[in-house]
């Protein structure tokens, strides 16, 4: 079996925190970035856009271990 290395690591806290926020959206209405980094800021936006990428690789990583 693959070891995960950095990036893989990366991908998946950034997927996990992602997760974490959307179920704070959705069960109590508080966006979790948006109170640490301000609402639609380039801090808070670059989060989102590394979230979105890091689900993007992690689909990628898991088809692959699928493979084998």
């Amino acid at each position: 079996m693959k070891k995960l290395n950095v990036l893989d690591w990366l991908a998946l806290v950034l997927v996990v925190v992602g997760a974490f926020n959307w179920g704070l959206v959705g069960l109590f209405k508080f966006d979790l970035v948006a109170a640490i980094l301000g609402e639609l800021s380039v801090p808070s936006r670059v989060v989102y856009a590394l979230v979105g990428v890091s689900a993007l690789y992690v689909l990628v990583m898991v088809g692959k271990l699928g493979e084998k």
